[in-house]
């Protein structure tokens, strides 16, 4: 179905930061998190990765299941639940809490020393765009996974229904999509990221093109913007050197 293009999602973003993706997305305080609202939100995100046929490590479905829990014990009375073991908080959230922060607080620091690390070795700055990662061979750059899952959740929302099955073997494969978006890049220097899917397309058509944007990013072919955090995304072919 999509010709072994896989994306590894360890290799570069975790569960923590898309819990940390989720709340700045939303706007919530990190410490009052509604839980419900957070937990509904990272399995839809789950159930997209499932469908794009990306490797999900074993480290999201633990954070679902302790998502999960912590839910369950909200929904009782304070004096209804079950007592952990060295905890004395009330608050089910509290560990969850404590995680997240400490998480943010280092990624936070790794990207100041990833930011200067880049400012020594640049010699050239743009100022047409503003890239937000760039975390190395392989990696998915400038825009975040879960920025483009985003993205891609959108136009699936109005996409029309069909055989997924009969899609995928018979009329679209990774490998001509592929060679479509890059044609459409040599003759345009950026292109937003919903331009890239035709309007009426079927939801297999958007599956594999979002599959093949996703190859040709980790091949460093293309790379994905944002002006600031959660904007319009855009696709532009890497400069070659």
């Amino acid at each position: 179905m999509t010709e072994d293009y896989n994306v590894h999602l360890e290799e570069f973003e975790g569960p923590l930061d898309l819990l940390l993706y989720l709340i700045k997305k939303d706007e919530v305080d990190i410490y009052d998190i509604p839980i419900e609202k957070i937990t509904s939100q990272y399995l839809e995100y789950l159930e997209l990765m499932k469908m794009l046929d990306l490797n999900v490590a074993g480290e999201f479905l633990v954070m679902a299941s302790t998502l999960m829990y912590i839910k369950s014990m909200l929904l009782l009375p304070p004096e209804e639940r079950p007592p952990e073991e060295d905890i004395d908080e009330t608050d089910p959230r509290a560990d969850l809490v404590r995680q997240l922060l400490e998480y943010k607080k280092f990624k936070e620091l790794a990207e100041q020393l990833q930011k200067k690390e880049r400012q020594r070795e640049d010699i050239f700055t743009r100022v047409a765009s503003v890239e937000l990662k760039d975390e190395g061979s392989g990696d998915i750059s400038d825009v975040g996974i879960f920025d483009l899952i985003s993205a891609f959740s959108e136009v699936l929302n109005v996409a029309g229904e069909e055989d997924l099955r009969e899609i995928f073997e018979d009329r679209f494969t990774v490998t001509d999509k592929l060679s479509h978006i890059t044609e459409i890049l040599k003759n345009k220097k950026s292109v937003k990221f919903l331009d890239l899917f035709d309007p009426g397309s079927h939801k297999g058509e958007i599956v594999v093109t979002f599959l093949a944007l996703l190859e040709l990013i980790r091949l460093k072919t293309i790379k994905a913007i944002q002006k600031k955090s959660f904007d319009n995304i855009s696709i532009e072919l890497v400069e070659s050197i």
